[in-house]
């Protein structure tokens, strides 16, 4: 699909809804621009949303790594004693 879009004086680019609609846009997405042998090109950005971890969430992380490797130990022990039982 081909159209003609304006600069305005600040800038701005209003893509056409068509064009929207065709290439799945929404308000707020982003693109990146980037110039190219053939001109200009605008493609979607892909932004991922990240987590600030609080102290606190930081806890929660260290406390459910510490629960894991006691369980797991608990296994291994589990399976030691299941193969000396078998000798």
């Amino acid at each position: 699909m081909k159209t003609t879009v304006t600069i305005t004086s600040r800038g701005v680019v209003t893509l056409p809804a068509k064009l929207r609609q065709a290439l799945g846009l929404r308000a707020e997405d982003q693109l990146i621009a980037e110039t190219v042998p053939e001109g200009l090109l605008l493609r979607p950005a892909v932004t991922l949303p990240i987590e600030l971890y609080t102290p606190s969430r930081e806890r929660e992380f260290d406390q459910a790594e510490a629960d894991l490797a006691t369980l797991i130990a608990g296994k291994r022990r589990s399976r030691k004693k299941a193969a000396k039982a078998r000798r």
